[in-house]
């Protein structure tokens, strides 16, 4: 009896021992784990609430966006008030319907720089370009490099004197642009207060990014210029130019046997000036083309990595959604009228302030023109990229019909009335006028001769105007004659 008690209590002190502790653990190791799944389910849920609450705060705020840019949308559709922009990217960059309203002619300083060797920098491009968002207008005017704006008279001025004003020289390598923008608004007459430089590096890569331009080079280019590293072969013709062919076409004045462009379209660089215009024209209708609005983004950062401007970006937001609805056939373009001649051995380019005054008063006169029913004469003479306007090489004969004529008739007076009775006159007589509107306000009324017609036409409608000076204007706005009526017509 006593060993089976002893027994006992050995297999009592075993279980206590070695049987009853596992047990004891495997039953804390259950509730552990009951515990630990408790607060993963819990874990998980409060996981999922913050990804609900996320999402739905997510969804509120597109809804919310959605619902704001629909309404931003909806005020500048219907505030647009025949305002010709762009409503989706003015709602994209936030812009205030009524502040668009505001969004007035713009005139910018574009100077083309490159460089002539141990770091000193020319200007070879010198251009006003304008535009005008209400009338969805834009204007290029070159100014030849060797313009004298000296105060001096320059007969008598010293050569030194002669040289240091002209105007590429008054650029001083950069270090002088305000005094060059004032020169420029001198003489012109033209408020200028913006500048861009741009660097030669900026157009060559602007036209690679774009996948090159296609281009109509007017004449062979052959030439070479060791000390900028400048070589310039180009073949005439319809072409791809690239970025370096750009630089060679806009910086090309003559070829290394002393030839240039033919007279009749301007030699040197006055022919420079042109070529570097219709390059800008055409490259800007490839630019705006849908295919190239996706490098948007990378055109800007190239540009103002080699621009230098004083332009506010900020207020310059305001003019995308008009430049977004922008017709490059509105583009006008002319060059600063004068002559070269030499002064005390000096070559320079004396403007002309007659003519000056009428091509300024052409290109950056506000105006608001309506195309007229018989809109496809006007379309028919803009088929060709490389062509803005009628031929140059026209001329007019006097057996010519008047309905063979095309008017361009602004009013100036600020009457409607008075616009209606002259346009009626012109027509009865066979005469057709594409175009009409409103220009700023004017005290006489000028006859614009653009085309070289006969003087019988000309002595014609000023006869039927009963008043009129006759003038002749630059060939940009597709039309013969264009009629700006003043305040002086009865």
């Amino acid at each position: 009896m006593r060993n089976f008690l002893f027994y006992i209590d050995i297999l009592e002190v075993i279980c206590y021992t070695f049987i009853m502790p596992k047990m004891g653990v495997k039953k804390v190791r259950r509730e552990t784990n009951a515990k630990e799944n408790m607060k993963k389910k819990r874990k998980k849920c409060v996981v999922k609430k913050i990804i609900k609450t996320i999402f739905l705060l997510i969804l509120c705020a597109i809804i919310t966006y959605a619902c704001w840019f629909g309404m931003q949308y909806y005020k500048h559709t219907k505030n647009m008030g025949g305002k010709d922009y762009d409503p989706l990217s003015a709602t994209a960059l936030g812009i205030d319907p009524d502040k668009l309203k505001d969004v007035g002619r713009i005139n910018i300083l574009v100077l083309g720089e490159s460089g002539v060797g141990d770091g000193y920098k020319l200007t070879d491009s010198i251009m006003v370009v304008s535009y005008n968002p209400q009338t969805q207008q834009a204007s290029l005017l070159s100014i030849p490099r060797d313009t004298y704006v000296g105060k001096k008279d320059k007969d008598t001025a010293s050569q030194n004197y002669l040289a240091s004003y002209k105007m590429n020289a008054v650029y001083r390598n950069g270090s002088n642009i305000p005094e060059t923008i004032e020169c420029v608004s001198n003489i012109t007459g033209l408020e200028i207060e913006k500048y861009i430089l741009i660097d030669t590096d900026a157009i060559i890569d602007v036209v690679d990014a774009m996948g090159g331009v296609q281009f109509n080079v007017p004449i062979d280019m052959d030439y070479d210029d060791p000390t900028q590293d400048l070589h310039i072969h180009l073949k005439a013709g319809e072409q791809l130019i690239d970025g370096s062919k750009a630089e060679q076409l806009l910086r090309f004045r003559h070829n290394n046997d002393g030839t240039s462009y033919p007279m009749e379209y301007g030699d040197n660089d006055i022919g420079r000036m042109r070529t570097q215009r219709e390059f800008i024209q055409v490259t800007a209708k490839q630019l705006l083309r849908i295919e190239n609005a996706t490098k948007v983004i990378d055109l800007l950062n190239i540009v103002f990595e080699n621009v230098k401007t004083n332009l506010d970006l900020q207020s310059m937001k305001y003019y995308i959604p008009y430049i977004f609805k922008f017709n490059t056939q509105n583009i006008q373009s002319d060059m600063l009228p004068g002559v070269t001649e030499q002064c005390n051995g000096i070559w320079i380019y004396t403007a002309n302030k007659t003519k000056t005054k009428q091509i300024i008063n052409d290109l950056f006169t506000d105006k608001v023109i309506i195309e007229e029913e018989n809109q496809n004469t006007i379309e028919n003479t803009t088929t060709n990229t490389t062509t803005t306007s009628k031929t140059n090489t026209q001329t007019t004969s006097s057996t010519q019909t008047q309905q063979d004529v095309e008017i361009e008739l602004l009013n100036g007076t600020g009457d409607n009335e008075i616009l209606t009775k002259v346009k009626t006159k012109l027509k009865e007589k066979g005469y057709t006028v594409t175009k009409s509107g409103t220009t700023s306000s004017t005290s006489k009324t000028t006859i614009i001769n653009r085309t070289n017609q006969s003087n019988e036409i000309e002595k014609e409608i000023k006869s039927i105007l009963g008043q009129g000076s006759l003038t002749s204007g630059s060939n940009n706005s597709n039309v013969d004659f264009t009629i700006i009526i003043g305040k002086d017509y009865k």
